[in-house]
């Protein structure tokens, strides 16, 4: 090998949720060459941004150095990877670097595609538009949310698979609550634009949320996403996709949502699943092994996997990738089963929240006992600001949880 290249047993791209508790868990396993490839210098914990956006903890309370969840005796390759070549059992990095293998997990997470929806980015950039999908403007929804008194509030979601699908609404929520109470909430028309037919794929939740749009006086846009944006004039277009009829919406406050898919890298590579332009990795839904390389696996947002993109479905994938990577080390064919669990806390008010966790069935799969989490919760509330974050810092990413 040149001095530009390096081995590694086990190769983890992404240094987010799913690579670190991955790796952590493969050090447990018994591994010890392990290299993450991550570039950058902060760990993010990604579920507070909304709560920073709604203005209940401040943006710091997200973030640690990425140094200080890396597990002890991994190399860390601080940089951005460019290519893959799963046949070679390689890739090479931004800086040159060209690391080979013998496993990878590709976990690099998913790509913002701001500039899909024409004016998205340009909107950004104003005073009326934000989003919480970037920590950076996640404080500038707050201070929109507090200085509306009245006008038009819209809030837009995208069509396709997005990391967090709950976020969107989230927001709307805990904006209205907060008009609510600063009594000014009828003075606001509030557009909620939604791609889908309903407000939750599982109708218990959906059923819940229906009474939360209602309480607050949400207009919903089912069927619907945000096209194009004139941030000039405060306008949206709005397409209706089951009806094909397109209308102008006006805002005061725009919080948005961009579309996204895996990562350029990815789309272009023999990992992605051919055919789809959003390029996710083709993996077993079952068993997270890539369809045609069987010491690749993959796992989180940037997963061929159809379940909800969230750090609960990470929770659950991230041991089902572990032993069935073990279990190919050893010579051996995966058994380990993951059956799409995820979990969407969705925070209804500023102190409420109901969980919504659901599995492959598409149908209400709980895990607290006792507890009804169908329903909001001020306990629930609790558990989405202290109890996950202590979770996830302290037994998540050192592969515990």
């Amino acid at each position: 090998m040149s001095t530009n290249s390096v081995h590694h047993q086990v190769v983890v791209v992404g240094g987010g949720n799913a690579g670190i508790s991955v790796a952590a868990r493969l050090q447990r396993a018994g591994v010890t060459d392990i290299a993450v490839v991550e570039p950058n210098e902060t760990h993010s914990y990604q579920p507070l941004w909304t709560l920073v956006g709604g203005g209940r903890v401040s943006a710091s309370k997200s973030q640690r150095p990425q140094s200080s969840v890396m597990p002890k005796g991994v190399a860390w390759v601080k940089d951005h990877v460019v290519t893959v070549d799963p046949t070679a059992q390689s890739l090479e990095t931004v800086g040159g670097l060209v690391i080979s293998y013998d496993q990878i997990v590709v976990c690099p997470g998913i790509q913002l595609d701001w500039g899909r929806v024409p004016g998205m980015a340009d909107a950004l950039t104003t005073p009326a538009a934000s989003s919480n999908y970037r920590l950076d403007l996640a404080d500038k929804t707050w201070q929109n949310i507090q200085d509306m008194k009245s006008g038009s509030a819209v809030f837009t979601m995208p069509s396709g698979p997005i990391k967090c699908a709950g976020a969107p609404q989230k927001i709307a929520y805990l904006a209205a609550d907060y008009w609510r109470k600063q009594g000014v909430l009828d003075d606001i028309d509030i557009t909620l634009v939604l791609p889908t037919p309903g407000m939750f794929g599982v109708k218990a939740f959906s059923d819940e949320l229906d009474k939360v749009v209602d309480r607050y006086g949400i207009n919903v846009d089912f069927n619907s996403e945000m096209v194009e944006v004139d941030p000039d004039s405060g306008t949206t277009i709005i397409a209706n996709n089951a009806e094909g009829t397109k209308r102008d919406q006006h805002y005061d406050l725009l919080h948005t949502v961009p579309p996204q898919s895996a990562p350029d890298w990815i789309k272009g590579s023999p990992l992605a699943e051919p055919d789809n332009p959003a390029g996710y990795v083709q993996i077993d839904k079952h068993t997270m092994q890539h369809s045609r390389f069987p010491n690749v696996f993959a796992l989180g947002d940037v997963g061929s996997s159809p379940n909800s993109k969230t750090g609960a479905a990470i929770r659950k994938q991230a041991p089902v990738v572990v032993e069935n990577l073990m279990a190919v080390r050893n010579g051996k064919a995966p058994q380990a089963q993951y059956d799409g669990y995820a979990s969407c806390p969705l925070t209804t008010a500023r102190n409420k929240m109901l969980l919504a966790e659901f599995d492959y069935s598409m149908q209400p799969a709980p895990s607290i006992p006792i507890i009804d989490t169908t329903h909001e919760r001020r306990d629930m509330w609790l558990l989405k600001r202290h109890g996950l974050p202590f979770l996830y810092w302290n037994f998540i990413l050192t592969g515990r949880a």
